[in-house]
């Protein structure tokens, strides 16, 4: 372990708020980390994320060794010059994209995972190793282990194998070479079952990983069983160490999971709705193809200081959205990333006060979040 990677600063009930150390930079967390899938997020340039408040990056293995290729990347003087962001950058390991691509899928098994790329159809291999280098390749500041993540439709049996193949993989892992100064994080699985979970947890946490993170979650399971799982499963985490949710993105599950005591997460969804016409808001998510803001010249959210809510009305987005002008979609993705880094620094601040319950009060009542809208897409 890399020393002094993480400080915690202030605790309110099981929440926290501390400070992650990067070879790129301190992260101050809860944090909500951006997705840039193919080295960009969509439609945002660096300079852009910075003045939205983000402070972290995720980059995604799977799609990067594919396109343009690890040895590409490092070449060009890895991730952070590649893709013009020079603050932090977390890269997953591609293994989610492997098991949500089930149709690719071709075997499974003790040494890493084959499966036919969604580029090309040719056959490809992933082990513990191989993602390794790839990240190393990258440069990434922090590194994820691969791991097995099955549907929530999984039988116990194949949540067992996946726990197994997980905690396997990772050990391998764990002893492969990284880039300098590179941390990594082990992931563990399990499901909603909580015995699974809690040996998936012992196991990887007895491998001294910098940080650790709760997989197989946000993968069709219900919102309660989930939230029963986080409860039950963060305290379990070092308390020393940064505790990652993967996939959560909509602003009631945020704060929830912050309660539970997370620091870390990421989603595409405030990208993705952004790119369909949508914005995230205190009155909840506003899809601004709807003819009632034709004419409406207030801002996407009083109070909000991104670049659409300062100088355009609801009316104008609306014009650029049913216009499909790339303007209406790019400010509606600057929005709805503001909101979020906006609201986990409120929650931070309020960790910080000894007031989150309140805090989270607060933004229930202003919050009309429908059930739909609850998990990351």
């Amino acid at each position: 372990m890399v020393p002094d990677t993480f400080t915690l600063i202030a605790t309110d009930g099981e929440a926290r708020a501390g400070i992650l150390r990067t070879a790129h930079g301190d992260v101050p967390t809860p944090v909500f980390m951006p997705v840039g899938t193919k080295a960009t997020v969509k439609g945002v340039d660096p300079d852009e994320l910075r003045r939205l408040g983000a402070t972290i990056v995720l980059g995604n293995t799977y799609h990067l060794h594919f396109r343009p290729g690890a040895e590409t990347v490092a070449e060009l003087g890895g991730l952070h010059r590649f893709m013009g962001w020079d603050g932090p950058i977390l890269t997953d390991s591609g293994g989610f994209q492997v098991f949500s691509l089930r149709d690719t899928l071709l075997a499974c098994d003790e040494d890493g995972v084959t499966f036919r790329s969604v580029y090309d159809g040719e056959s490809a291999r992933f082990t513990p190793e191989s993602v390794a280098a790839v990240q190393a390749l990258l440069g990434s500041d922090v590194a994820m282990c691969l791991d097995v993540c099955p549907p929530a439709t999984a039988t116990r049996a194949d949540a067992e194998r996946a726990v197994e193949l997980t905690t396997a993989w990772a050990r391998r892992q764990a002893q492969a070479p990284r880039a300098r100064g590179q941390l990594l994080f082990g992931i563990a699985q399990g499901g909603v079952d909580p015995e699974l979970r809690r040996r998936s947890i012992e196991e990887i946490v007895g491998l001294g990983f910098d940080g650790h993170a709760l997989g197989g979650l946000s993968v069709g399971e219900g919102r309660d069983a989930m939230l029963e799982t986080v409860a039950a499963a963060a305290p379990l985490l070092p308390a020393a160490k940064p505790r990652y949710f993967m996939g959560i993105g909509d602003p009631l599950g945020i704060l929830d999971v912050i309660a539970h005591g997370i620091d870390m997460f990421d989603c595409v969804l405030p990208t993705r709705v952004g790119r369909t016409g949508s914005a995230l808001t205190w009155a909840g998510r506003l899809n601004l193809r709807n003819a009632r803001f034709a004419r409406d010249p207030a801002p996407l959210d009083d109070g909000c200081d991104c670049p659409a809510c300062t100088r355009f009305s609801r009316a104008y987005v609306r014009h650029l959205v049913t216009q499909r002008e790339i303007l209406g979609l790019r400010l509606l993705t600057l929005h709805n990333l503001r909101f979020l880094t906006a609201l986990t620094a409120g929650a931070r601040a309020a960790i910080e006060a000894g007031r989150l319950a309140d805090f989270i009060r607060e933004a229930r009542s202003r919050l009309a979040a429908t059930p739909e809208e609850t998990l990351c897409p």
